[in-house]
């Protein structure tokens, strides 16, 4: 079992649909976080997401976002990156993979959900390479 651990600036877009995406395509046989790698992440995850996470069947009404930690990044097998540049920690022994995606917040809601299936395809091809 592999744990992966997908970070974005404020842990309220990227990372939190990637992780619950993750974790839903892993069906248990593996484990996902996420964090913001800001030292003040969002309050909440975007209503935007929430609403087009919704339509996948899944609710991230009361998932809070949380701060990247040394500690965290340290349980993680495979730290997936999206927008963090030189704030992400670097662990050595751990695999790092950088995920070109848009910022959702302040997007119209056809491009969120263009994020969320591109999201869900790369998600898909890293569950096949672990």
């Amino acid at each position: 079992m592999s744990t992966v651990l997908f970070v974005c600036l404020h842990n309220a877009g990227r990372s939190q649909m990637s992780r619950a995406l993750f974790e839903q395509a892993a069906q248990g046989n593996h484990h996902a976080l996420s964090a913001g790698s800001v030292a003040d992440p969002a309050g909440h995850v975007h209503p935007e997401v929430v609403e087009v996470m919704r339509e996948v069947g899944v609710d991230l009404t009361d998932v809070r976002p949380v701060r990247l930690t040394r500690e965290l990044a340290e349980q993680a097998d495979v730290v997936v990156t999206m927008g963090c540049g030189d704030a992400c920690p670097y662990i050595p022994g751990k695999r790092y993979i950088d995920w070109d995606l848009t910022d959702p917040k302040g997007r119209p809601i056809d491009e969120i959900r263009a994020t969320r299936d591109e999201i869900a395809r790369r998600v898909s091809d890293l569950l096949t390479a672990l």
